[in-house]
């Protein structure tokens, strides 16, 4: 029996007595299970988290009248109900008490059009407040991936004080924990770092506002019981699909029980709701594994180009970007000569990157025409509907770099609306590469940034592809547009604009390729790429540094959405000297692009490019369509990498192996490779094999086994012996089904 005590219109006390029947909730996917349980006082715990139980009935316990409350966790928790750990919810009142109490109210299984995707509806009520949280989860049956989020209802007569929402919690029993997390700025993005979890809280986040996962990503893997391995071992691997600030906890407690916490950051966001609101969080993302990270990443990839990005079974064209070929100094004949030549390359679609708009402040360089997008008739007479025609008649698609976010102070558009930059009172503007933010809270400038997007789009109806950039985060904080007292609701009304443009263009230009890109890597989260093809991996475009930086990204995204581009030696970031071949053995491990001036390529260099390209367009299923399987880590003591992605039918598959450093007087690996059918039977062959040494005419090649058949079992227990010692050799093997 409990009491139910209900506030009703601020006065009226009403106690009522009832008992609750122990309930279970299955929320199930093929081979993943997280099970809640209601107990005799209408309290949710989470059960377990794992691999799908086949009796479940069992997590509930013997005796109904035993309470498990200083051993299981609630399955969302409150402030004020005895935890004293970070809860999920925390609010105020609206007559100023702090605590919230939730229980159990209803749960069903939500209609679905879509028999792989099974929601669970899970209702909380406080008995002593007319406020409700509604937990959804929702199972992709097939992927094995598991997504919650939370909407929390005022029906108070008065507002409340939201100081945190959780999209998830999740408690792990009694354990040792391992957190991979991901980190690194500009040129340096997605880096890996593993630490074990020790009594206390750790936590990551992001405080600045817009490209917020540049520094650190809001995704993370945990393992448990020893260090993450590819192919043993639980692992979990979670994202939270947010594009703002974002907070990620991880707190070991007294009991050795992990708490793993993620969704928005609460950092100065306290978010009154008035009679009647509600609030949704964003999506925590889960995939769980037995099996270590490989299958927990596979799983997740499958996911996405299903769920997560925008047209994810159709393959990512080749680009030529014309920034590092370019920059800012061009004019029209220019660009039409990177089109001729990126067309005799085998590209298939060209980018004219940041300098082609401004008027009255021409964009030459960065300090002038961010936010005037009318393009410069000096540089381009001919508008851009020449270069579209031009590109179009030698067989290409046409993209366009735009950064609609952000103004110049030396623009038209901050002298007609200085009131639409984010600014802070009674302090000097803080510039971050000459440039301010617009505030995305306001529905005004929602409109300018939709309108110049569409404008563009419908005035130029061949455009096929947007770079959608954005080169700064939030310092100068502060809105005109939101009244002084909801000045915390910033932080997430202006992703909720952005998401809200985002909408409207993919919905109206369905046909145009977006690509998230923020100084690099800001926007690397599937908030994002819910409205997007593919994300511009990192500006740094040094082989050797995307080898770590892919690899980071390979953990939680699919190769067809990370831009990986072939860019000049001695590289404009690092100064880094690599051979072609090693550029593009890199970069068409995800999708390949190409980021240089064609005419600064030598005779040699412009075949091989030539060449690389039409290679890639070869294996580009198989690289883009296909699983993933990481066999050795750049960040193992081996100084080597190598990966290899293998077909849905098995039937094809393709290997990347790189070697970092000299390796003096070691024997040459043998790669065991993984994802094979053991019985069939698959032909080995090198793809563009070094040339040797001072030659152009002979290849020196990375097997000994060129054009040989073996098993599937045999590949993968005993592996091909790759010949690459030096710092910057790479080979790429193609096996075939025959």
């Amino acid at each position: 029996m409990r009491k139910l005590i209900l506030t009703l219109c601020g006065s009226v006390v009403l106690t009522l007595a009832t008992t609750v029947r122990q309930v279970l909730i299955p929320i199930e996917c093929e081979q993943t299970g997280y099970y809640l349980v209601v107990d005799n006082d209408g309290t949710v715990f989470q059960k377990y988290f794992g691999s799908r139980l086949s009796t479940p009935a069992s997590l509930l316990p013997n005796d109904p009248q035993k309470t498990n409350k200083n051993t299981d966790a609630e399955a969302y928790s409150a402030f004020g109900n005895g935890n004293t750990n970070e809860t999920a919810l925390r609010l105020i009142h609206s007559d100023g008490n702090m605590t919230t109490l939730l229980l159990y109210d209803s749960h069903r299984v939500l209609p679905s059009q879509d028999a792989n995707i099974v929601v669970t509806e899970v209702v909380l009520k406080d008995p002593a407040y007319p406020l409700q949280v509604t937990l959804f989860y929702t199972a992709y049956q097939k992927e094995n991936i598991l997504t919650c989020r939370s909407v929390i209802r005022n029906d108070e007569t008065g507002s409340v004080r939201l100081d945190g929402l959780a999209s998830g919690y999740l408690v792990l029993p009694p354990g040792e924990f391992f957190l991979t997390h991901f980190y690194g700025a500009w040129s340096a993005e997605m880096q890996m770092k593993e630490d074990k979890l020790s009594q206390g809280i750790k936590v990551i986040d992001s405080k600045k506002g817009v490209r917020t996962t540049q520094s650190e990503n809001p995704s993370f893997i945990i393992s448990v019981s020893h260090p993450a391995e590819e192919n043993c071992g639980e692992a979990i691997i979670g994202t939270v699909a947010w594009s703002g600030n974002y907070k990620l906890s991880f707190e070991v407690d007294n009991l050795n029980r992990l708490h793993i916490l993620g969704g928005r950051n609460d950092f100065l966001s306290d978010y009154p709701l008035d009679p009647g609101a509600t609030f949704s969080s964003p999506e925590l993302i889960l995939a769980y594994s037995d099996c270590g990270t490989g299958e927990a990443s596979r799983n997740l990839h499958r996911w996405a180009r299903k769920y997560g990005i925008q047209d994810g079974t159709m393959p990512r064209p080749v680009v030529l970007n014309s920034w590092e070929g370019a920059y800012f100094s061009f004019d029209e004949q220019t660009i039409l000569k990177m089109i001729d030549d990126a067309a005799s390359m085998g590209v298939e679609l060209f980018v004219l990157d940041d300098g082609w708009f401004g008027e009255k402040y021409p964009r030459n360089n960065d300090k002038a025409g961010l936010g005037d997008w009318q393009v410069n008739r000096k540089k381009l007479p001919g508008g851009l509907k020449t270069l579209i025609d031009h590109a179009h008649a030698r067989g290409l698609g046409f993209g366009l770099w735009v950064e609609p976010e952000m103004v110049n102070p030396k623009s038209e558009l901050a002298e007609k609306h200085p009131d639409w930059i984010v600014g802070t009172p009674n302090r000097e503007p803080i510039l971050m590469r000459n440039q301010l933010l617009l505030d995305l809270s306001n529905p005004a400038v929602q409109e300018f940034v939709y309108n110049t997007v569409s404008g563009v789009l419908r005035e130029n109806p061949g455009i096929a592809y947007i770079k959608w950039d954005a080169n700064r985060h939030v310092e100068n904080f502060g809105s005109a547009y939101l009244p002084a007292d909801r000045q915390s609701h910033f932080w997430i009304d202006y992703i909720r604009g952005l998401y809200g443009v985002y909408e409207r263009l993919s919905e109206e230009f369905p046909d145009v390729i977006f690509q998230a890109c923020s100084s690099g890597g800001g926007r690397a989260d599937y908030g994002a790429l819910k409205y997007h093809h593919e994300f511009w991996g990192s500006d740094n475009t040094d082989a050797y540094s995307r080898i770590f930086i892919n690899w980071g990204f390979s953990q939680i995204f699919p190769s067809m959405a990370i831009g990986s581009h072939v860019s000049f030696s001695p590289n404009h970031q690092t100064k880094n000297v690599s051979s072609i071949k090693f550029r593009f053995d890199v970069a068409m491990s995800q999708r390949l692009g190409v980021e240089l001036q064609p005419k600064l390529l030598t005779p040699e260099e412009l075949e091989w490019t030539r060449r690389g390209i039409e290679t890639y367009k070869r294996i580009r299923d198989v690289v883009q369509l296909g699983d993933l399987y990481r066999l050795i880590s750049p960040y193992d003591d081996t100084d080597r990498a190598s990966m290899m992605y293998v077909s849905e039918d098995q039937s094809k598959a393709v290997l990347f192996a790189y070697s970092l450093r000299y390796h003096y007087r070691e024997d040459y690996p043998h790669v065991r490779l993984q994802g094979l059918d053991p019985d069939k039977q698959y032909r080995v062959t090198e793809l563009m094999p070094a040339p040797k040494p001072g030659k152009t005419d002979s290849t020196r090649p990375a097997i000994q086994c060129e054009g040989e058949t073996f098993s599937g079992d045999f590949l993968m227990k005993y592996g091909i012996k790759i010949l690459i010692r030096n710092a910057g050799e790479s080979a790429v093997l193609e096996l075939t089904e025959i």
